[in-house]
């Protein structure tokens, strides 16, 4: 068995997938098209209109009460006949409108292939259908661009990618060319792209090696196909309480009947007195009550920014008994962002509270060594950068400005293997280098320090504080960047040594407000909260200390080991690195100890486990279409909080429900 693409060397993918760095010529492509099919997501059949409108009178319940109908019209209470029929047509209805758009997901995935592809054929560089793709291909891929399929690596300039939409990864993933670990998981696996993804920065060339349904995308299609939809806690006991009745109303109408003939009754007086005696002990009313008891609530939450999809999804939320929260965009901003600097020999918070001279010195590199554009609330380009952006516009410095005063002539892009970058400025007639890297790779190639606006030796004593810094920024799950510069002698622009060490910033992506209270009042309420995460298991820690879940945590390879989750998920309260499926594992996992599952999150990874869970509930600013249209429920706030006050209102529609059951019985 051949190994897998991130497990083989460029030249032994290129050898197992039958193709060179030339790529494939159109007959070659053409017969890989017909052999392998085409790029595209099959399409889900699609349920009729008619069929979701039937599906609304599989209950026990309404069997009885369409019998009630029947009966009724046989004994001439026409009345009673047309005031049942009309609840459940209403029923039916109400049920069709909430439930017509429910299975989408397929659709919008589809769409996700409708795009165009740089593709190497007949050794010319040409624009395909992303559809017309195929196994062997050899892709070009710039920044900016959506990978089209999923492929190997086989060069690349200062490549990285953003995945938070597939892997749940919330910073950029710096790429490399090396062969990897065959057990390792999707979102390590730093030498292959995948289909939907974002370039983020640099260029690469790579090889298809899965298209349509065999990519990871095409793999998340296919689980949401295969997921059932389960009947929710309330139609569950709807359907207990219908065969309840069924049981005794027909015993109670064989009792009479039986004790009537025994006393001496005409057997079609008895017959008679019997049926109206069981449709009358029917309670009609009851589908009603629980209908408008749903639609009212429903209209409740959307003013609490909670859209519901499906009338029962309410009832299911007050019945939630653990929620399994997604990590990135909902738990916290999906937002990279400077929370600490160290400047002058002492580490601050960004908030300009204790500022020191020299301390703009820090973030005007920050601004002017990067490439990343803002337009108001939008960026185009590095995460990473952005931060960095946002972090100068607090001191004042925006890119734009300094860019006049500062213009850039040259620039030494980052790379893998310099862990650096650099970008040569015009100051007044005199040229500067302004760097910034990986910490430890920027202070080893500085010798003087710039301290509260001086320019001093760099000692042994301040290299290790500076060290300690960067340990402890580093332990607190903060991404830490170097900065230094240097005043240029004539035209040595490639001469980044001697440098000047000016600081570091250390950044992430933060707790949304009010998370931790929204944590604490799910606690309180009996509800477990759950992170999951495709983030490194430290910055899952460190985030969960953060919001107030602390407990055990696994990372997705830990989880791939344990055989029998069910035994060890109620003590685990974080997972880290995981995969979409793994995700379908903790769930059933959950399920299989009784628990009622929410499920939150804003992916395409969070698809198949927004629709397994209980109830999905996906974010309505930052989520995809996907994820909301698998799911029961959207926020339309992002906000976790919202989740906390849904399953308030869903607890007491509930608890009014079963009250109005006990009046009516």
């Amino acid at each position: 068995m051949k190994n897998p693409p991130f497990a083989c060397k460029p030249e032994e993918a290129l050898k197992n997938f039958q193709t060179s760095r030339e790529g494939l010529t159109s007959k070659e492509a053409k017969e890989r098209l017909a052999k392998y099919g085409r790029n595209a997501l099959k399409k889900k059949k699609a349920v009729s209109p008619f069929i979701i409108f039937l599906s609304q009178f599989n209950s026990i319940l309404v069997w009885i009460l369409m019998a009630a109908v029947f009966i009724s019209l046989m004994l001439g209470e026409r009345i009673d006949a047309a005031v049942i029929a009309i609840i459940l047509v209403f029923n039916a209805v109400f049920g069709f409108i909430q439930e017509y758009k429910a299975e989408r997901a397929i659709e919008e995935l589809k769409k996700l292939t409708a795009l165009q592809a740089k593709v190497i054929r007949d050794r010319k560089i040409i624009n395909v259908s992303a559809e017309e793709l195929v196994i062997g291909d050899i892709i070009i891929l710039l920044e900016g661009d959506k990978v089209p399929a999923d492929a190997r690596l086989i060069e690349l300039t200062a490549l990285e990618t953003m995945e938070a939409s597939l892997t749940g990864e919330s910073q950029p993933i710096e790429k490399t060319l090396n062969a990897l670990s065959e057990k390792i998981v999707l979102a390590d696996r730093k030498n292959m792209v995948y289909s939907s993804t974002i370039i983020t920065k640099g260029r690469a060339k790579a090889v298809v090696v899965a298209t349509g349904m065999k990519t990871e995308i095409g793999k998340i299609a296919g689980m949401l196909e295969d997921i059932d939809e389960e009947p929710t806690p309330l139609q569950n006991k709807l359907q207990r309480l219908g065969k309840i009745l069924a049981i005794g109303t027909t015993a109670a109408a064989a009792i009479v009947f039986i004790l009537g003939l025994m006393r001496g009754g005409d057997i079609i007086e008895m017959l008679l007195t019997s049926v109206a005696l069981a449709v009358a002990a029917v309670p009609e009313g009851l589908p009603a009550v629980v209908t408008v008891s749903l639609a009212l609530a429903v209209q409740r939450m959307v003013k609490k920014n909670s859209l519901i999809r499906k009338l029962p999804s309410v009832e299911t939320l007050g019945s939630t008994t653990v929620i399994c929260s997604d990590k990135t965009g909902t738990l916290t901003m999906n937002k990279m962002t400077v929370q600490k600097y160290y400047a002058s020999g002492k580490e601050r918070q960004l908030d300009g509270k204790d500022r020191q001279k020299g301390d703009e010195k820090l973030f005007e590199i920050g601004v002017l060594c990067n490439n990343t554009e803002l337009d108001g609330d939008k960026a185009f380009g590095d995460p990473t950068e952005e931060a960095l952006l946002l972090s100068g516009k607090m001191f004042g410095l925006g890119k734009e400005e300094l860019e006049r005063q500062c213009p850039r002539f040259h620039e030494i892009p980052f790379s893998s293997e310099s862990k650096y970058m650099a970008t040569f400025h015009n100051v007044k007639g005199k040229h500067f280098a302004y760097v910034k890297g990986a910490p430890d790779i920027i202070l080893r190639k500085c010798t003087k320090i710039f301290y509260k606006g001086r320019v001093m030796k760099l000692t042994e004593p301040e290299k290790r504080k500076i060290t300690g810094s960067i340990d402890e920024l580093s332990a607190s799950a903060l991404r830490v960047l170097g900065f230094a510069y240097k005043e240029c002698e004539g035209k040595k622009y490639k001469d980044v040594t001697d440098l000047i060490f000016v600081g570091l910033q250390g950044m992430r992506d933060p707790p949304r407000p009010g998370v931790r209270e929204a944590i604490a009042r799910c606690k309180k309420a009996g509800i477990k909260v759950i992170m999951i995460t495709g983030d490194h298991k430290r910055t899952a820690e460190a985030i969960g200390r953060e919001i107030g879940i602390a407990g055990k945590a696994v990372t997705g390879e830990e989880l791939e080991q344990i055989k029998d989750l069910s035994r060890q998920v109620e003590d685990i309260f974080i997972y880290a690195r995981v995969d979409p499926s793994h995700k379908l594992k903790i769930i059933d996992a959950l399920k299989a100890k009784g628990h009622i599952v929410a499920m939150t999150g804003d992916g395409i990874n969070d698809a198949p486990a927004l629709k397994k869970a209980d109830i999905g509930i996906a974010m309505g600013i930052t989520g995809t279409d996907v994820s909301k249209e698998a799911s029961d429920m959207v926020l339309a706030d992002d906000h976790f909080a919202s989740i906390v006050n849904a399953v308030e209102e869903g607890r007491g529609v509930f608890n009014n429900i079963r009250k109005f059951v006990g009046l009516l019985l």
